[in-house]
This record gives structure tokens, sequence and C-alpha cells, in this order.
């Protein structure tokens, strides 16, 4: 039976990376990864080349795109949170009440999951596989885990191979098979599918078979000068994960889970031990190439399930990654693009545009709205995020849509200083504001696409820092929450 967009409404594939750069895809311009699956999604769909999270840290981007608001607005600022709020309600709730199937395979991190299985809310999830973290330290309740426990072996040892957990255990893989378990579920009405793929988040410990599938010496290295050492010194006070230093020895270490240890052999140690720039972004394409392998085995079911042409398939990520970028690694208080940067790509063949490459600047909170509308309920008031809808039906000048958009950092991390921070980038320039510390940060991105020249000290452009200090002032004015609604003059 023929599928009608007027009267029906479509499945939705949500597929959410984490930690995944803008620029890992081979379609939107990277020649030296491996995405045939996720290429064919760009010529399929839509792809938004300027989507921005609005937290580099996992929970607060997380809080946002799930409820279309900004994480201050729903006081969700930060990771380690004890709880989640019950309101506003998360997109997945509103879709499961008006008739919608909805799964979650994989991780969710809307509260703390450090030792513990974090506690859910009404999220409107009846399918629950949860897999915050490849790890093996909780005692029950870590789906992924039990999972590879029933494949004769135990997560914990896994992880400590130097080689990588193999593809066939993966947590990746784990993701796509409970995937494929739900889509191929029989269910009344549409049905939502949220699956949230832990890699490319480091420790950049990719399965053995995938990470020979990259040479370093072939990568093209990371985006750093030596200026970057002075630049990165004014800000040692703000938060982030790591150290700058060079690209030749970058500081890896993780605050949460420890680095498998260093082979002993001297072979090994030179193809696996090394931890400049090269080596951890190769081993970054090859966790990229089991995702879009896995994605492929995804996409084979909902052809082969003849559900393809009425599923809406999205392939993001929460936030990007430094790899050696301006000598850093991992994340915190930055906004330079390797971290806020984010691919966002909308397919659905016969519904949507093809092959079209948006260059308009949006934000993941757009996506609870977009998805509203995909099932032809009303937007709330609340939400601050935009219908990417008419864009991706052809409806709209694909490149306009936001005039800047803003990304936050509040308190987000388990760090001594308790930084605050907010960035403001409009189609040019892009504005970083660390409050309550004499450093800034302002960049012209169409002659510095690579943000090495911060404008930010310079007397020649006090002018445009005030202009762009008072836009950015508003837009976090008229972002805050403003409490309860008024219901009478006094």
């Amino acid at each position: 039976m023929a599928f009608n967009y007027q009267t029906d409404f479509p499945n939705i594939l949500w597929i959410c990376t984490d930690q995944q750069r803008y620029d890992t895809i081979g379609a939107l311009g990277n020649p030296h990864v491996s995405t045939p699956n996720i290429d064919r999604l760009v010529q399929q769909g839509v792809a938004f080349t300027h989507a921005y999270c609005q937290s580099p840290i996992c929970t607060p981007s997380r809080t946002s795109f799930l409820t279309g608001m900004y994480p201050s607005t729903v006081h969700v600022n930060g990771n380690g949170n004890a709880f989640f709020p019950e309101t506003p309600p998360l997109v997945t709730r509103i879709l499961s009440e008006a008739g919608y199937h909805c799964g979650l395979i994989g991780k969710l991190h809307l509260a703390s999951a450090y030792g513990r299985i974090e506690p859910r809310i009404n999220d409107g999830y009846s399918y629950w596989q949860y897999s915050h973290a490849p790890r093996d330290d909780w005692k029950e309740g870590h789906d992924y885990a039990d999972w590879v426990r029933s494949k004769g072996y135990i997560l914990g040892e896994l992880t400590r191979n130097i080689e990588g957990v193999p593809a066939e255990l993966h947590q990746t893989t784990w993701c796509a098979e409970k995937t494929i378990e739900f889509i191929r579920q029989e269910c009344d009405g549409p049905w939502l599918a949220s699956v949230n793929i832990y890699d490319p988040h480091p420790p950049f410990n990719p399965p053995q078979v995938y990470r020979e599938m990259f040479n370093p010496a072939k990568m093209p290295g990371s985006l750093f000068r030596k200026t970057d050492l002075q630049q990165q010194k004014k800000l040692e006070a703000v938060d982030f994960q790591s150290k700058c230093q060079s690209p030749e020895e970058l500081d890896i270490r993780n605050p949460i889970q420890p680095q498998s240890p260093l082979p002993e052999s001297r072979t090994e140690r030179a193809s696996l031990g090394k931890r400049d720039a090269k080596t951890l972004q190769a081993a970054y394409y090859a966790m990229i190439k089991l995702i879009d392998d896995q994605l492929g085995r995804i996409m084979e079911v909902l052809e082969e399930t003849g559900q393809r042409q009425h599923t809406v398939v999205i392939f993001t990520s929460d936030h990007g990654e430094m790899l050696g970028d301006h000598g850093l690694i991992q994340k915190g208080c930055r906004f330079y693009e390797g971290l806020v940067r984010v691919p966002l790509i909308f397919s659905c063949p016969g519904y949507f545009e093809q092959g079209l490459k948006s260059e308009a600047l949006v934000e993941l909170l757009d996506k609870a709205p977009t998805l509203l509308e995909l099932a032809g309920l009303e937007v709330p008031e609340r939400m601050q995020g935009r219908s990417l809808l008419p864009i991706l039906r052809g409806q709209a000048d694909p490149n306009p849509q936001r005039q800047f958009v803003r990304c936050e950092y509040y308190d987000a991390l388990d760090q001594p200083d308790g930084t605050f921070s907010t960035m403001y980038r409009n189609q040019r320039h892009k504005l970083v504001v660390y409050h309550g510390h004499q450093h800034g940060e302002l960049y012209d991105l169409q002659e510095d696409p690579h943000e090495f020249d911060n404008l930010w000290d310079q007397p020649e452009n006090q002018s445009l820092k005030l202009d762009l200090l008072k836009h950015s002032y508003d837009a976090s004015m008229l972002a805050m929450d403003r409490g309860p609604q008024r219901i009478g003059p006094m």
C-alpha cells in the first residue's frame, strides 16, 4: 500500500553518535574517511553543513535537542547531575503520547551515569536497550554488557585489550543489532528509534581490524600553529579535559576511563601506542568506519522490510571533538568549529529534497520542532528551536534560516574553576566570552576559517567586538527562563 504523507506519518530513525565532528564525512569533503553509507544519506537527502550544538558537553547538548530548548532554559547545564527534571517533556514523550512507538538504543545521558544506571523519567520509550558507555562497572541494568556476557565474554576484560573490543562484540555493533530487532517488530502505528552510539568518543580504541584500515602517515593532521600554545596558555584557568600540547605528543588522559596500557613490543608500540594527532585521527576515522558499516546493515533491513520509503533517517552527533586542533583533545569550555559544529543529515526519498547541501546556520534544538511537525503535531511556544521542514521539503530558501547560533557552557564539568562561557556566531564572525575572565575570542570566519587569528585585543576591532557583545548579551537574555506564566496584573 502506498504511503500518503498527507494523512500518514513517517517512521523516524534517529541516529546520534557521540563526539563526532562535522568534517568526518566523505560526501561532505573529507577524502581520508570511508563513509559510503552516510554518503548515500547525503545523496538521498538534505545535509546541513553548518549545524551547531548548544553545548560542547553531552548532557546539556542532549537536553537541548530532546526538548527544543537551550540547556540554561531547562536548567540542565552540565554532566553529572543527580536527576533530570520532569518538565519540560522530551520530544519522544510527546510523540509517544501521539501514537508513536518509541525505542531507545544505547546512550541517553540526561542525568549522571557515573557508577550507576541513570534514573529514568517519563521519556516515552517503550522499548529500552541501555548502554551509557562500553564499560562493565554497573551491577545490573547495562543491556550491552549483558549481551556481551550472553556471547561468553566479559566486557571489562575485552576493554583492557590493546587491540580494542572485537567488531562483532563492539557497542556500535550491539546498537545496530538492537535497532534491527526494533524495526522488525510489528506495531500498529509509526515508530521512532533513537539510536545513540558511544563512538567515536575517546579513548580512541577501535577494533584492530578497523584500525588497520587507516594509516596514520596518510592522515591530514590537526589544525595547529605554534601560536596556539600561547593562546591556550591564556585560557589555562578555563575548564577543559586536556592540556594544550603540540600535535606530536597530546594529552590523551581520560578523567573518567583510564587508557589501555601501552604495549610492550616495539612494533606494537609504534602502531598502537603513539599519542600524536595523526595516530588518534586514524583511530577516530576507524571508529567512524565501523559506525558507517553498521548503518549500512540497518539501512538494508529498512529496504528489506519495505520501510525505507516512509522512514525519515536522521544522522547527527551531540557535539564534536578537538582531535588535536589548537593543541587540544576531547572537550570542555572551548567553541572551535571542530567541537561545536556537527553532522546533521535528513533523508527520506520522495518526501525530502535529495542531494541538497544547506549552508543555513541551524541549531540542534531545531530537531525537536522538526520532528513534531513531521508527526503533524503543534510546536509548543516554549520550544526555542525552529522547524527545518520547509527547507527539507524544498519550500524555503535552504540557506538563511537563522541570523546567528549560540552555544553555552555553564559549569558543565567536574573541574575546579567552574567556568561560565557563551558563544555567539553569525554568518561571518564568532565571539566567545569567558564570563569572569579577562580573555575572550573573536574570529573572522570568512578570512580565518580555522580560527588562528584572535581579534579580541586588536584595537582596530574593538567596535566590532562591542557590537557582537551587545548581540550576544541580547541573545542570552532572550533565551533565559522567565519563570511562571503571568496570569494577572499583580
